[in-house]
């Protein structure tokens, strides 16, 4: 979906309860549009532009390699987005078969992307949409051949296997793939930067070539640089680019942004496109003589039940139209704000399939309390797998994260996969705890002022590294397993009952969705 498929929003008739009339400038493709800011600390911060969209059915582009079609947005940005970074010296191939530094790339540049055709990825032309920087915890590379990438623990790269992030997500969020010293980078590497060595010979004329599965260097080495650095990204057409020779993503939803005049980078994260008319598009759309009734996604990009949702309530009216229209559809979120809208859901499961996904890392109150007190309390969480189980959906929950020494117990894994089984959930995926930079300096506080004893341990176990041993988290994932299966914990296997859980989306999906 493109910008110009956005209008103002109506003339104000009143903010939402607890809104107050905001006037920051407006961007310049916006005129018009309501301005808002929420006078409560959840929204400290952010601005909320309220525009009448056009169109709100989004066809995913084949190339991102996801179980579904189309999409429904009702929101672009987000307070949590993610954000994929490399150091600004990467070399990026162009399309002229030279290289520029990341930093020195402008919207607008022609470089090379890749696309992909059966078993195989091809170079294609590509244009760069979008260009920003911030600043973040940096991780180098090693390749064997002596490629070295610096890189935010959030980027990915492609290996022969799919798209792999640099490290594994936060502790508490859904797993994602990440990269391992027995993996491989897609490309040739730094080989790559000499033009006459390219595939395609003088000159790098790449445009068709086959980029070939065996066309990868081994990782030999991946180590957090232990401190922030400014990094850089880019939106291409292809939704990829090469940089240092090898295949790197990009962020696909930031250089949305750019086309409203906001940039890809701070105002993602602060300024929030409200579609307000979502639930009356839906409806005109869905009434379409073209549309085929496919299923449609929704949390994939930014999560449709964010904190906003609570005030703006587009997906009622949403929900609505898919129910009337028998659309089968699935819904992947990480809130509570779901049972709001619980008897809809029911009514749109009498007349279609409706798929819905929630993470529960213990049981133990106090613990909650003390470790992650912001969030809904493992209570909330379990009523609302119950509800919606009670409601006849089945849910796979998320155990994370496990906390060594803490949650890692036999008592501990057994009340809480108890209380998983009591709640209706029909599988359960275990997480230990891992620290990246950031969430490990404050866990290493708290873990120092609450449990001071531990400390010696815990420094056994991560050393200077981000990951528990291999074998402690095999023997913790055992032991999971192992009470799931005494408390008849399954996946569904297949058919009308089973669902989308979090390791079932892909990771372009899972990304988004839980950075948010």
């Amino acid at each position: 979906m493109r910008w110009e498929n956005l209008s103002s929003a109506p003339p104000d008739t009143g903010p939402p309860t607890g809104a107050a009339p905001a006037a920051p400038p407006l961007p310049l493709a916006l005129p018009g549009a309501v301005v808002r800011t929420f006078d409560t600390p959840a929204f400290a911060g952010m601005t909320f532009y309220e525009v009448q969209a056009k169109s709100i059915l989004n066809r995913v582009p084949g190339a991102s390699r996801v179980p579904f079609e189309w999409t429904i947005n009702p929101y672009r940005g987000c307070s949590h987005a993610c954000a994929y970074c490399l150091a600004g010296e990467t070399e990026i191939l162009l399309a002229d078969g030279g290289t520029r530094p990341l930093a020195r790339l402008r919207i607008g540049d022609q470089i090379y992307g890749t696309v992909a055709q059966g078993n195989h990825r091809r170079y294609v032309r590509t244009e760069v949409l979008a260009h920003w920087s911030t600043v973040k915890p940096a991780y180098r590379i090693t390749l064997e051949d002596g490629t070295e990438l610096t890189a935010s623990g959030d980027h990915r790269f492609l290996t022969p296997r799919g798209w792999k992030h640099v490290v594994g997500s936060p502790p508490g969020d859904a797993p994602r793939p990440y990269l391992a010293l027995t993996d491989s980078l897609v490309g040739t590497g730094r080989s790559a930067s000499t033009p006459d060595s390219r595939p395609g010979g003088p000159g790098g004329r790449l445009d068709g070539t086959i980029l070939g599965s065996r066309a990868a260097v081994r990782i030999r080495g991946i180590e957090p640089l232990e401190r922030e650095l400014r990094l850089y990204d880019i939106t291409t057409g292809t939704g990829d680019f090469i940089a240092n020779g090898v295949v790197s993503h990009n962020c696909f939803a930031r250089n949305t942004h750019t086309y409203l005049d906001l940039d890809a980078g701070r105002d993602f994260d602060s300024k929030v496109i409200v579609k307000v008319n979502a639930g009356e598009l839906v409806r005109r759309e869905l009434a379409a003589p073209k549309w085929r009734g496919d299923h449609i996604a929704m949390g994939t990009n930014v999560d449709c039940y964010q904190r906003a949702e609570g005030r703006y309530r587009l997906m009622p009216p949403i929900l609505t139209a898919l129910r009337d229209f028998a659309n089968p559809f699935s819904i992947l979120t990480k809130g509570t704000l779901i049972l709001r809208d619980l008897p809809l859901l029911r009514q749109a499961a009498t007349v279609t399939r409706v798929s819905i996904s929630l993470s529960v890392g213990f049981v133990d109150e106090p613990m909650w309390r003390s470790v992650e007190s912001g969030t809904p309390s493992p209570r909330r969480r379990l009523d609302a797998v119950r509800e919606l189980t009670d409601a006849g959906f089945q849910v796979g929950v998320l155990m994370a994260p496990i906390l060594p020494g803490l949650t890692d117990t036999e008592e501990s894994i057994e009340a809480t996969v108890a209380a998983i089984a009591a709640a209706g959930a029909v599988s359960v995926t275990p997480l230990p705890l891992h620290l990246r930079p950031g969430a490990r300096e404050w866990y290493a506080a708290w873990l120092g002022r609450e449990f001071p004893q531990l400390v010696p341990r815990y420094r056994a176990l991560f050393g200077k590294g981000s990951y528990l041993p291999q074998a402690y988290q095999r023997e913790v994932t055992a032991r999971v397993r192992m009470a799931a299966r005494r408390h008849g914990l399954h996946r569904a296997e297949s058919g009308e009952a089973r669902q989308v859980t979090p390791t079932d989306v892909p990771a372009p999906v899972v990304e988004q969705l839980t950075l948010l």
